[in-house]
């Protein structure tokens, strides 16, 4: 199946695509505040209590049906399973293991791990200019690494469960890509929510519930309102609606500046050092994006 080297966005998804950067870039510093001022999976289990009922009343103010027809629960949960469950329980103990820029790192290297699964899986062949982006997305991911290789040399299951996160992702996305299902995304949101809300539960209550005696300050309390809200009530029907419209090597590399805006608002807010590489990552990571959202040059007659 052949892939095309450029997809064209409207103004308002690419306005939804901004906003999408923005938020899921600033929730990693966001999201270790959490997991440390909480046990963290009580503290993903607080987040969901607050989405699961703001996307229920959306998707209600609407109009749109939350009913899943019998015949596409098969479908359904797989893509709950891959997108959102999984994602949260590994990325959740992962953050607390690493840096939260490292790990925004190693998450965003979805798109690498998509490309792959699209060629032995579903036997596409991306263009030159996707295997252009591809290639330097894996270059930043690798320039962001350098100065971390020691740290994480120490952490192998916080590297391992974030990669893992990637991969389970890029799968996800091209389950999403490929549903039959005509549910629509907000109904898909909230069923993925509510079942990583079951699961996280019960991982909380398993081997958290011990822990949970005092309550931690404001700024842990403004993490959980903000990835209630923002992250999940707002940013992934966004994620959705975009996995849906992209190709899922395109989609991943339209936000690989999430991970870059992850690790400078670290920075910012963490107080560490910017080194060189952070910026060669960058410059990695626009031409990454480049590749798939500029329009390809039209051949002259």
């Amino acid at each position: 199946m052949p892939m095309t080297s450029a997809f064209r966005l409207s103004a308002r998804d690419l306005g939804l695509l901004v906003m999408l950067t923005l938020a899921w870039g600033l929730n990693w510093p966001v999201m270790k505040v959490g997991v440390t001022g909480f046990p963290p999976m009580t503290f993903r289990l607080l987040c969901l209590v607050g989405a699961v009922p703001l996307v229920g009343a959306l998707a209600r103010a609407r109009g749109i049906s939350l009913r899943v027809p019998r015949e596409d629960l098969a479908e359904m949960l797989m893509i709950v399973v891959t997108n959102m469950v999984l994602w949260i329980v590994l990325t959740t103990y992962g953050v607390l293991l690493l840096s939260s820029g490292r790990a925004a790192i190693l998450a965003y290297t979805m798109p690498i791990w998509a490309a792959l699964l699209g060629i032995v899986l579903y036997r596409e062949h991306p263009s030159r200019r996707l295997w252009l982006g591809v290639a330097a997305a894996a270059l930043g991911v690798l320039l962001l690494l350098v100065d971390e290789l020691t740290t994480m040399a120490g952490r192998p299951l916080g590297t391992l469960l974030m990669l893992s996160a990637a991969l389970v992702w890029g799968y996800g996305t091209h389950r999403m890509r490929r549903r039959r299902t005509r549910v629509h995304v907000l109904a898909i949101t909230f069923w993925s929510l509510a079942s990583a809300l079951v699961v996280g539960a019960a991982i909380a209550w398993v081997f958290e519930r011990d822990a949970w005696e005092a309550l931690p300050g404001l700024p842990v309390w403004g993490a959980v309102l903000f990835n209630a809200t923002v992250i999940f009530g707002v940013a992934q029907p966004i994620w959705f609606r975009l996995a849906t419209i992209l190709p899922p090597v395109a989609s991943g590399l339209s936000i690989m500046l999430i991970p870059v805006l992850g690790l400078f608002s670290g920075i910012v807010l963490l107080g560490e050092q910017a080194a060189w590489t952070d910026w060669a990552a960058l410059a990695a990571v626009l031409v990454a994006m480049g590749s798939v959202l500029l329009p390809a040059r039209r051949p002259g007659r």
